[in-house]
């Protein structure tokens, strides 16, 4: 039986599902989905709001109060929210388990934690629950998952709601890749200029990384590569500041190693670091993207910051990472079907709309409004009032909720 207790005000339901790992052998090797549903005390009854959280790879948020996360009062006055853990994340059956495993049995048990089978997931658990129709609200990587949704199983759906995850549909992973680090290439330019006192520090700490040693907590090495990796922070609210006041400290200090590791390490996560290309991989082979278009003044100056992107290097510099470095490179040559149904997105009758962050770092506008445009009915909100996180703030949840239901 489902465990319930109240805290706070809320009312906090923990399930957990027995699931196929591969939906198409439903009577093959079963995982462990975890959900957790929260209402308020006189929502018990209300409708659900499934909650799919970025990524690819995280564990959906653990609400504390009635009031964090930031969107979930008004999530609340209308719906009982079901946070997934996403297979392979939080209680959901970790990825631990690929211990002992070799690199190709560890290859064929990752191809299925993308968002077709985390929607599959969420289509076994509706059935489960004996829900009809439920909405979802899917944030960065959670709305590739909506979109997934929208093309497969509209039926399931009574409205969708996307903060910052309107995919790339139909388009190479390399034209991802070029597009973002368009972006990522400006964030930089604002970074040196906001803070032009840090430029002479990250150079002087490229040079020391190249004649010194510098190990982090885990014993890693620290890696010029991997120092840059701290850029992917600047598509965040408060990203810049964070790598400004880590660049306080003195590259040999515990501050500065314990922060650089906590920001770039994908010990607790691997899943994120194995399979985020594979997120943008609709009907193709991914071939390390990232890595192959990398541009001329990215490889020649160490200085630019890198963004969201996965390279071979990680699984070299990163001890958490090397035991799946093997099937990292399988899976980068891995022929990936396709994610979305274009040709459904277009006869959509879900009532839907998006926020579209005009300067998002991590998804990039220009794909997202050409994926709004394709998705009837969808009604698109493009504001620079908000970076990648603005869902954390309560209005953002409460302007889609009205646009999807006409009332602005």
């Amino acid at each position: 039986m489902p465990l319930t207790r109240e805290i706070h005000g809320l009312v906090i339901t923990d399930h957990e599902f027995s699931l196929p790992l591969d939906h198409a052998n439903p009577t093959g090797e079963k995982i462990g989905v975890f959900a957790r549903e929260v209402a308020d005390e006189k929502g018990r009854d209300r409708p659900y709001l499934v909650y799919l959280q970025g990524g690819p790879g995280s564990e959906s948020p653990r609400p504390t109060t009635p009031q964090t996360p930031g969107y979930l009062p008004r999530a609340l006055e209308d719906y009982r929210v079901l946070f997934l853990d996403q297979r392979g994340t939080g209680r959901s059956t970790p990825v631990g388990k690929l211990e002992g495993m070799s690199p190709q049995e560890q290859y064929e048990y990752l191809v299925h934690f993308r968002a077709d089978s985390i929607v599959r997931d969420a289509e076994a658990i509706r059935e489960e629950l004996g829900v009809e129709k439920w909405s979802v609200l899917g944030q960065s990587f959670g709305g590739f998952c909506v979109t997934t949704y929208l093309s497969f199983f509209p039926e399931a759906l009574s409205e969708a709601y996307l903060t910052g995850g309107l995919p790339p549909v139909g388009h190479p992973t390399e034209a991802v890749y070029r597009a973002t680090y368009e972006t990522v290439r400006e964030r930089n330019r604002r970074y040196y200029e906001r803070y032009p006192e840090d430029l002479e520090k990250v150079r002087a700490i490229h040079v020391r990384l190249e004649s010194e040693e510098l190990r982090l907590p885990s014993g890693d090495v620290l890696t010029s590569s991997r120092f840059r990796q701290l850029g992917m922070a600047l598509g965040m609210s408060d990203g810049a500041e964070r790598l400004h006041y880590l660049l306080d400290f003195p590259a040999d200090s515990p501050a500065f190693l314990h922060g650089v590791e906590n920001a770039t390490s994908f010990g607790r996560n691997p899943l994120y670091a194995v399979v985020h290309e594979s997120c943008y991989a609709d009907g193709c082979v991914t071939n390390w993207a990232a890595q192959r278009v990398l541009p001329d003044d990215f490889a020649a100056q160490p200085e630019l910051f890198t963004g969201e992107m996965i390279y071979p290097a990680m699984f070299e510099d990163q001890a958490a990472l090397a035991p799946l470095r093997e099937a990292a490179e399988l899976l980068a040559q891995h022929e990936w079907p396709a994610l979305y149904d274009g040709a459904r997105l277009e006869r959509n009758e879900v009532p839907a709309a998006a926020a579209i962050y005009a300067e998002d770092m991590y998804v990039d506008r220009r794909f997202s409004e050409e994926t709004a445009a394709r998705i009837k009915g969808l009604r698109p909100w493009l504001t620079n009032e908000f970076e990648h996180d603005g869902l954390r703030q309560n209005r953002v949840l409460g302007r889609l909720i009205d646009m999807a239901r006409g009332k602005v």
